[in-house]
């Protein structure tokens, strides 16, 4: 059935509004809804596991020898070394920052129950969703590694001035400031190359963290500790000697550049007491430790999974919602000029009279109404 010109024309402005609607979306989905997603999420609740890499060297001071016995202090190798963090997001956090907590341990696993602890630290920070740093408040994070009596832990406000966990959305080719926890400032870490892991494209980056007295850092009894010459190992005797303890670390991380994510990470630690720290006299602990296959994995994955939120809305939607638009307005135009100009206005036709020549009366559909009444002269009097 035909649809009246009324209709069409209806029809024909419906498609072109909602076409034009659709194209808009389009446009503005990438430039709007885009920015509101490409932020870190608020649910980010990861593990990492970092086992020691049985290649490299592991060593592990027993502490106990420095305290008891005789003889110089001993120092263990072969050490099976295993580093978990636990990452949450807690309050304050809103659509613009979020607070990272990550408590972290280093354990010596060939120890017995908690003599195999070697370090337990809860750092704290508030980062900008986006780009990823710090924000401004003063103090923006704090770092807690002693404990109260009760076992609770001690927790001193740090102002941190870097990344940490996670990069920028959209992480470019170039060096960034990266806060570590044990020097408690940040240092450069550079972009080294553009690889891949497991078909993903990642950024290695590298850091390189010069000889760092932690006695400057935090003032703890482990951190500058007084003994006599024998038990360093140095000659003296009995002579007390008073050594700091220094920091020093190699770190490659591996960033999936659109969302910022850590895919694998490595740690080359070393820690040694020394009169110098050019020149170590006692390691304390040294080891490289490596992200293993699972934790990997589960940061691809999480990767992966941002990544296709980014790319629905900031390519696939768009693409769908212009190329819809597109096709509706064209129809609406199409329509409307097709069925604009259809119907012609009809003329006055007189039917035949049967004895010849036009009727007098109009027929029905002339443009007449044929129950008119017909026009009656009206006589005017003439003026005397």
């Amino acid at each position: 059935m035909a649809l009246s010109a009324g209709t069409r024309r209806t029809v024909a402005c419906v498609l072109v509004g909602l076409g034009a609607l659709l194209i808009v979306a389009a446009v503005l989905i990438p430039t709007y809804t885009l920015g509101q997603l490409a932020k870190t999420p608020l649910d980010l609740e990861i593990t990492t596991i970092a086992p020691n890499d049985a290649n490299a060297p592991s060593k592990v001071l027993d502490i106990k020898s420095l305290t008891s016995g005789t003889g110089a202090a001993k120092v263990n190798s072969n050490v099976r070394l295993i580093s978990q963090r636990y990452l949450t997001v807690e309050d304050p956090s809103d659509k613009t920052q979020m607070t990272i907590q990550a408590g972290q341990t280093l354990r010596n696993i060939d120890a017995q129950g908690d003599t195999g602890l070697l370090s337990a630290v809860i750092d704290r920070v508030t980062i900008n969703r986006k780009t990823g740093m710090p924000v401004d408040d003063d103090p923006n994070g704090s770092i807690a590694v002693n404990t109260d009596s009760n076992g609770n832990s001690i927790a001193d406000p740090v102002q941190h001035d870097g990344l940490q966990y996670r990069f920028p959305i959209g992480t470019d080719k170039k060096t960034y400031p990266y806060f570590d926890i044990n020097a408690r400032k940040s240092f450069d870490i550079d972009f080294v190359d553009q690889t891949e892991i497991n078909d993903l494209k990642v950024y290695h980056f590298q850091q390189k963290i010069p000889a760092t007295d932690l006695s400057k850092v935090v003032a703890t009894t482990s951190n500058q500790v007084s003994l006599p010459a024998s038990k360093w190992g140095i000659p003296g005797g009995d002579t007390p000697v008073t050594m700091d303890r220094f920091y020093t670390n190699t770190r490659d991380l591996w960033v999936e550049p659109q969302t910022g994510t850590i895919i694998k990470g490595s740690e080359q630690i070393h820690m040694y007491y020394a009169r110098n720290g050019a020149k170590p006299d006692v390691t304390a602990l040294q080891s490289t430790l490596v992200f293993d296959d699972n934790t990997v994995n589960s940061q691809i994955a999480i990767a992966k999974d941002n990544m296709d939120k980014l790319s629905l809305y900031g390519r696939t939607l768009p693409i769908i919602l212009g190329a819809v638009g597109v096709i509706l307005l064209i129809a609406g135009l199409v329509f409307g000029l097709r069925g604009g100009g259809s119907e012609k206005p009809g003329r006055l036709v007189r039917p035949k009279n049967p004895k010849g020549g036009e009727s007098a009366e109009p027929r029905p559909g002339s443009g007449f109404n044929v129950n008119d009444q017909p026009t009656t002269q009206i006589k005017l009097p003439r003026n005397t």
